[in-house]
């Protein structure tokens, strides 16, 4: 069964790794061609973060450095991975190839700067969070005490998405600018987030952000780190379908994903450790769900909900 991967971060592993790392087949990695080809994902999804620590006039160095590596070690050194720089070459896969793409973890990598923004889209990002959990130039993160929402900056860039059918991510973001975005966007998603009502973890969602976005044509891809699943350090792939079984109770099954966070964690699920171990997260759904459903959650329902171009 094929499977779509909202989020990892494999670019800023082999970054800080100058280039050390092989995405081929590093043993260091979540996310190698290897590991994507073992577990069938066809499509996986490849954060641009910048830690913050680096200094502001060094950041879009860094995601430029990051891009480097998408192009040059995930791309040009494996064949059969393909660059999906728009909506519809996300159904031209060959049956052998894998598909990629960019995202943006953050805008603090431009400023204020809406040309950086314009260079990223152009070299391929096709997905937008405003922020970590910090708060920057756009938006407050989760971890930001004050709170606030979206700064006019940050609704200039969701209005950016919107004219260039970017998907903007909520999964970061400070409770009043998750409202902030909604209201603006024609493409929100949450890459990599849980059910607050199961886990409480800041950076998960509450029944009525999930609703909303529901409603809203919006998909929840669900992360496999334990702390948003158990609030523990361990968690086993029935604790994260738990998280499923309340999206559903909640009107989403056709609009639930995956978002495995890999490479960006470090606590993993039991027998869901790395990208090759898909098959048995697919495995436990099939005990649960239908056919149809188990393949809407595991790519389906981003086809399905993606922009149209």
């Amino acid at each position: 069964m094929n499977i779509i991967d909202l989020h990892c971060d494999v670019l800023l592993r082999m970054e800080q790794s100058k280039g050390e790392l092989s995405f081929e087949d590093s043993v260091e990695l979540d996310v190698t061609y290897n590991k994507l080809k073992q577990g069938g994902v066809k499509i996986q999804a490849f954060a641009i973060f910048i830690p913050p620590s680096i200094k502001s006039d060094q950041k879009f160095q860094v995601a430029l450095d990051q891009i480097h590596y998408f192009y040059n070690e995930v791309i040009g050194k494996n064949p059969k991975m393909k660059a999906l720089k728009n909506w519809q070459e996300f159904d031209q896969l060959a049956d052998d190839e894998i598909g990629a793409f960019l995202t943006l973890e953050g805008v603090d990598c431009i400023g204020n700067d809406m040309q950086k923004l314009s260079i990223l889209h152009e070299l391929g990002v096709r997905s937008i969070g405003l922020t970590w959990n910090n708060a920057n130039l756009a938006a407050d993160g989760v971890g930001e005490e004050r709170g606030a929402g979206l700064t006019e900056f940050g609704k200039e860039i969701v209005r950016f998405c919107n004219d260039r059918q970017i998907l903007s991510d909520v999964s970061h973001l400070s409770e009043r600018a998750f409202w902030d975005l909604l209201d603006l966007a024609k493409y929100p998603i949450a890459s990599h987030s849980n059910s607050k009502t199961l886990c409480s973890h800041q950076r998960n969602l509450t029944d009525e952000q999930a609703t909303h976005l529901f409603k809203k044509n919006g998909l929840i891809h669900v992360v496999y780190t334990p702390p948003f699943i158990t609030g523990q350090d361990s968690a086993s792939i029935s604790d994260l379908i738990a998280h499923i079984d309340h999206f559903c109770s909640l009107g989403g099954v056709k609009q639930i994903g995956f978002g495995s966070d890999f490479d960006g964690i470090s606590k993993k699920i039991t027998n869901l450790e790395d990208a090759s171990m898909h098959p048995a997260l697919i495995d436990e759904l099939l005990k649960k769900y239908s056919e149809d459903e188990v393949k809407g959650f595991a790519y389906q329902n981003f086809l399905d909900h993606r922009p149209k171009q």
